[in-house]
């Protein structure tokens, strides 16, 4: 049975720690944070209602340099009868040890541990409920790895949901292409070099701006610092291979929604329209490697969006969630059709690595 604890988020929040191992800095963890729903008022009971997201659950995963922190994120969910579980991932966060370097890992794959230990998590406090539906939700470096994940774990998530998703790399396919073999090269030999740092901090500086204030003065800066963490090579090998892998296509067979702000700005210097642009991703080439993740994919364009389109000014930010409900409105009357899907083999999230 899972133990959970408080979390530093405080009251509605709980987390538990997922054991992964050990590698050459030490004893490895994830943490898994849980934000349940209020029960319905009992004249709602009474009567049968049901909200639009009974049955559901959420896993969430965050970008690079960052961890969840997300109160409202978490509310707009469970408000609606979710249940939502975020995904520190190891080395992010809640589960970054002293001695380890920030958000390190070789390749992304690996995060098939952390991932189908959640997955077992989320489904044994659903009392393995073949009935309930999970939909992933990864924001930046963490869409990517839900889109790679769900591609090799068909039949596990029943929806897929992209915030700024880092799906190809900023200097285009082509570019990619050509440092690639270089990048690869420098891993082999110096896998932790890390290469100059290009932050100069705009990015914290549009959210600090016109961001959900109550929710920026909690962030932990050993968890999630003004300027990123430093990129080692082996890290951007493991990106530059993932962005390869969607642009030869993924098959997802699930629905996928992907929000992306309207365009993206270059922040070589400071200026008020880096607080209405995505500074980090170049937005249209993302938006064209979407198109290569699945069947059924729809790509939602939020004006003045930044790189978290729900950190975002107030008008962004709520057209950003009402989208999404919008979405998932559609979503869920469609899945309500459906014939519940057999449970997954218990166990199922750790076949990979056998543990």
């Amino acid at each position: 049975m899972t133990e959970w604890r408080a979390d530093v988020l405080g009251d509605g929040f709980s987390c538990t720690d997922l054991e992964l191992g050990s590698d050459e800095e030490g004893p490895l963890t994830a943490t898994l944070v849980r934000s349940l729903p209020q029960r319905p008022p009992l004249f709602e009971r009474l009567l049968g209602r049901r909200r639009p997201l009974d049955g559901v659950d959420v896993l969430y995963v965050h970008g690079w340099s960052d961890y969840f922190f997300q109160r409202h994120l978490a509310e707009f969910w469970t408000s609606r009868g979710a249940r939502f579980f975020a995904l520190d991932l190891r080395k992010y966060g809640r589960s970054l040890r002293p001695g380890q370097t920030p958000g390190y890992i070789e390749h992304l794959d690996d995060y098939d541990l952390e991932l189908g230990l959640a997955h077992d998590v989320i489904r044994a406090e659903a009392g393995a409920d073949p009935t309930r539906k999970l939909v992933l939700l990864g924001h930046s470096t963490g869409g990517l790895v839900l889109s790679l994940w769900a591609a090799r774990h068909p039949g596990r998530a029943d929806a897929l949901i992209l915030n700024s998703p880092w799906l190809e790399f900023q200097l285009s396919a082509a570019g990619r292409q050509v440092i690639a073999p270089l990048v690869a090269l420098s891993a082999r030999f110096m896998p932790k070099d890390v290469a100059p740092q290009l932050d100069y901090g705009f990015y914290t500086r549009a959210q600090r701006e016109v961001g959900p204030q109550d929710e920026l003065a909690v962030i932990d800066p050993q968890w999630r610092p003004e300027r990123s963490h430093g990129v080692s090579t082996a890290w951007l090998r493991a990106i530059l291979a993932g962005h390869e892998r969607v642009n030869h296509g993924l098959g997802l067979t699930i629905p996928v929604a992907v929000l992306l702000s309207e365009r993206s700005a270059v922040p070589l210097r400071w200026s008020d329209d880096l607080v209405r642009a995505d500074t980090v991703l170049d937005v249209e080439a993302v938006a064209r490697a979407a198109l290569r993740l699945g069947s059924s994919v729809t790509i939602e364009r939020i004006p003045g969006g930044l790189h978290d389109l729900f950190l975002s000014a107030p008008g962004p930010r709520a057209e950003a969630y009402a989208r999404l409900h919008r979405w998932l409105i559609g979503w869920r009357a469609e899945t309500a059709m459906e014939p519940p899907l057999s449970a997954a083999p218990e166990g199922a999230g750790r076949d990979r690595l056998g543990s």
